[in-house]
C-alpha cells in the first residue's frame, strides 16, 4: 500500500499557523478526491480543507484544538496503491507515479501567480481616471476563483436580559438518528463545542431542522429564550453580523465568577491591527448631522422596484454608493501612507470595505472594485458579503486589499462613535442611528419645525494624507448626497 501524508497548505495572505475546529473524517473511512476532510480557523476565516487523493483514512495526526504551523504532517492516507508516497508539501500535493495522472492543487490555497495589469492611459489633463490603474500602483489582491453559495443565516439578535439560572438539569430530549452531521453551522457548531453541548442531543427550531445559536445556548442552560427578532432596516446585519459570543453558560452574576477565553484567531489578529493603526496612524474624526427622510424614501421606492425585488434594499446601501461618488470627488481619500517608500498611494479604484462583527470577532471583507458597479449589483454584492460572513465563510483574500471602510454602528441604536482606521486606508465612515427628530426646514411661511428622518455620519481620516480640508469636502459631499440622492445625478 502507499501511505501519503497530507501537510496543512498555506493559505496565503501571510498566515503561517491554524487551529484545528473539527474532523469531517476518522480513520477507516473511505475518502474521494476533494472530500472536505477537515475544518481549520486562521486568523482570518473558517476554511475547509479538501483531500487531494482517493483512498482510506490511516491516522488523524493532529488533534482538533490544536494550532499548527503550515506544514505541519495532519492526515496520512491510504490510496491502495504500492509503495510509499511523500508528503505533500503545503499548498501542493504529493507527486503522482509514474504514468498517473497528478492531482491539482487544492483550489483557493497557497501563493497565487501574479497577474499584470494592462496601463492605463492618462487623461489630457494628466490624470488618472477612477478606475485605472497607474504604474505606480500596488498589485491587488484578486477575489477567489471560486465562491461559496451559503444558506440564509439567522437575523441578528436583539440584546435581551440573561434568562434567570435554573438549578433543574436541561430537559431529555430524545437523540436523533446519527447519520451524516447534526443540521449546523460552523460559528454553531464551535460555540456547542465550548459548551459542551452535543449537537446530536440539541432540537433544530430553524429551516429544515437547523440548530441555531439559540437552541444550543436554551440546552446549555436548561430553559427557553425568547425567539430572535430582526434588527431595524437601518442596514441589517451587513455592517455587524451577529453579536459577539458570551459565555451563555455562565450568566451574569451566578456560575463561574470569571471566564477566560483565549485570544487567538481573528481576535487576536484585530487587536494588533487595531493598536497598530491607532499608535501609527494620527486619527482625526469629524461629525455630520444629516436630515435624510430622502434617501428613506428612495429605499422605499427602490424596494417597490422590479429590478430590486430580489435583493436587500437598506440605507446602507445608499450610503455605499454615496461613498463611491464622494470618492470621485476627492480621490485623496482613498489613498494609503507607504512608510518604507516614503509615498502617498492614491488608490483610483474603490474596494469597499463593510466592518461585520461575527461571532468570531471583527472582520472587514470589502466589495472589490465596487466603483464600476451600478447600484443593484453593489446591492448584490453587499448581500453576499453579509451572507458569507454569517456563515463564517469569508476567505481570507475577501478580507484584503481594502481602500475605504463603513462601519454601520446604527443597527445597535448607536448614535455615532470614533472609529480606527482600519490598516491599510486612510478613512472609515460611521453611519449612526436614523431616528425621527424635530428638524427645522424652510417652508412657504419661512421655518418650520417638521419630524424628520435623521442620522450622523463620523469620518475618521489619517492625517497624514488627508488634511481638515479634503476630509471636510469629502464628508460635505456625502451628507449632501444623503440628504439628496438626486444630487447623484449632477455629481455621477
Amino acid at each position: 500500500m502507499a501511505i501519503r501524508t497530507f501537510n496543512l497548505p498555506d493559505p496565503g495572505e501571510g498566515l503561517v499557523e491554524a487551529e484545528i475546529v473539527e474532523w469531517k473524517v476518522a480513520p477507516g473511512d473511505t475518502v474521494k478526491v476533494n472530500d472536505m476532510v477537515l475544518e481549520i480557523e486562521t486568523a482570518k476565516s473558517l476554511v475547509e480543507l479538501p483531500i487531494p487523493w482517493s483512498g482510506t483514512v490511516k491516522e488523524l495526526l493532529v488533534n482538533v484544538g490544536d494550532t499548527v504551523d503550515v506544514g505541519t504532517p495532519i492526515i496520512s492516507i491510504d490510496d491502495g496503491q504500492g509503495g510509499d508516497a511523500p508528503a505533500a508539501p503545503a499548498g501542493e500535493t504529493a507527486q503522482a507515479p509514474k504514468g498517473e495522472q497528478q492531482e491539482a492543487n487544492l483550489v483557493g490555497y497557497g501563493a497565487k501567480a501574479g497577474a499584470t495589469a494592462r496601463r492605463a492611459r492618462k487623461q489630457a489633463d494628466g490624470r488618472m481616471p477612477l478606475g485605472s490603474v497607474p504604474e505606480s500602483a500596488p498589485a491587488r489582491a484578486s477575489a477567489p476563483t471560486e465562491t461559496e453559495q451559503v444558506a440564509e443565516a439567522e437575523p441578528v439578535a436583539e440584546q435581551t436580559a440573561p434568562a434567570p439560572r435554573t438549578e433543574s438539569p436541561a430537559p431529555a430530549v430524545e437523540p436523533v438518528a446519527r447519520e451524516g452531521r447534526p443540521k449546523a453551522k460552523p460559528p454553531v457548531r464551535k460555540l456547542a463545542k465550548d459548551l459542551g453541548v452535543d449537537l446530536w442531543s440539541v432540537p433544530g427550531s430553524g429551516p429544515d431542522g437547523i440548530i441555531t445559536r439559540d437552541d444550543v445556548e436554551s440546552f446549555a442552560r436548561g430553559v427557553n429564550l425568547p425567539e430572535r427578532q430582526g434588527v431595524s432596516d437601518q442596514g441589517e446585519a451587513a455592517a455587524s453580523v451577529s453579536a459577539a459570543p458570551s459565555p451563555a453558560a455562565y450568566p451574569f452574576g451566578s456560575g463561574e465568577r470569571e471566564v477566560r477565553t483565549p485570544i487567538k484567531g481573528v481576535r487576536k489578529m484585530t487587536a494588533q491591527a487595531m493598536v497598530g493603526s491607532a499608535f501609527t496612524a494620527p486619527h482625526v474624526t469629524e461629525w455630520v448631522t444629516v436630515d435624510v427622510t430622502r434617501t428613506m424614501e428612495l429605499v422605499e421606492r427602490l424596494k417597490r422596484s422590479r429590478e430590486f425585488k430580489d435583493v436587500k434594499v437598506t440605507p446602507l446601501l445608499v450610503l455605499a454608493r454615496a461613498m463611491i461618488l464622494a470618492i470621485r470627488r476627492n480621490p485623496g481619500v482613498n489613498a494609503t501612507w507607504d512608510e518604507a517608500a516614503q509615498e502617498i498611494v492614491q488608490k483610483n479604484y474603490v474596494n469597499l470595505g463593510i466592518a461585520a462583527a461575527t461571532p468570531r470577532g471583527l472582520i472587514v471583507p470589502n466589495i472589490k472594485d465596487a466603483h464600476g458597479m451600478s447600484m443593484l449589483q453593489l446591492a448584490q454584492a453587499i448581500g453576499e458579503l453579509t451572507a458569507t460572513a454569517r456563515e463564517g465563510r469569508t476567505q481570507p483574500a475577501e478580507m484584503s486589499g481594502g481602500t475605504i471602510t463603513i462601519t454601520n454602528v446604527g443597527v445597535f441604536g448607536v448614535d455615532s462613535g470614533t472609529p480606527i482606521i482600519n490598516p491599510g486606508e486612510s478613512a472609515i465612515v460611521a453611519f449612526g442611528a436614523i431616528r425621527k427628530m424635530p428638524w427645522v426646514v424652510e417652508g412657504p411661511a419661512g421655518d418650520e419645525i417638521v419630524v424628520r428622518h435623521v442620522t450622523q455620519l463620523a469620518m475618521s481620516f489619517d492625517h497624514r494624507l488627508v488634511d481638515g480640508e479634503l476630509g471636510s469636502r469629502f464628508l460635505a459631499d456625502l451628507a449632501a448626497i444623503m440628504a439628496d440622492p438626486s444630487q447623484a445625478l449632477v455629481w455621477g
